[in-house]
């Protein structure tokens, strides 16, 4: 399967690299062919532009200033996301990629705004590795964002027949070590075994 991997994390040395590279290795190691758009090493640019907002809806010339990604977007069969969370949401370089990819002539069609369609009905699987600082008592109270973001919106725009995954490390920043590898060797497994 074609998997474009979306990562956000600006340290190399942390955690959540060392997850990326699990889920690089597996996917690999299982034969699919890898897309890794690491958003930090790619210097993406996350913010839309006032000449991009104005532009939003012309189809298909909104889609010039992100062409690259939205070419990434459209070759991919599946989509694995690697991210933090923080303040309960997405990381801005993340939920930028989100505003200025996921838009009108790629992810969604709204020619007839009484009646959006889907537009990722090419993607089959979507999965996240996520990481939160905080326990998962205190991500459901505030509405886990993040987990409805992939999980929902989403799929919503696959016409809701991709299959979802949500892999969630809570409260990390007092997890052992033990159970941060058994988080990891969990993530390789599930990276593994999609299909």
């Amino acid at each position: 399967m074609r998997v474009l991997v979306i990562y956000c994390h600006p340290v190399d040395t942390s955690y959540n690299a060392a997850l990326h590279r699990q889920v690089l290795d597996g996917l690999r190691q299982a034969g699919h062919e890898v897309d890794d758009c690491d958003l930090y090493a790619e210097g993406f640019n996350p913010v839309m532009s006032k000449e991009e907002r104005l532009g939003y809806h012309e189809v298909p010339t909104n889609q010039a200033p992100v062409q690259g990604y939205v070419d990434r977007l459209r070759w991919a069969e599946a989509l694995v996301f690697c991210f933090p969370t923080w303040c309960f949401g997405m990381p801005a370089m993340l939920k930028g990629f989100f505003d200025r990819v996921l838009m009108p002539g790629v992810a969604f069609d709204i020619s007839n705004p009484q009646r959006v369609r889907p537009s990722l009905t090419h993607i089959r699987r979507i999965t996240a590795v996520v990481t939160y600082g905080r326990p998962r008592w205190t991500a459901m109270l505030m509405g886990d964002p993040p987990r409805k973001a992939i999980t929902r919106y989403l799929r919503l725009l696959t016409g809701g027949s991709a299959r979802t995954d949500y892999h969630a490390c809570y409260h990390m920043n007092v997890a052992t070590p033990d159970r941060l590898q058994t988080f990891k060797d969990r993530v390789g497994l599930a990276m593994a075994r999609l299909a």
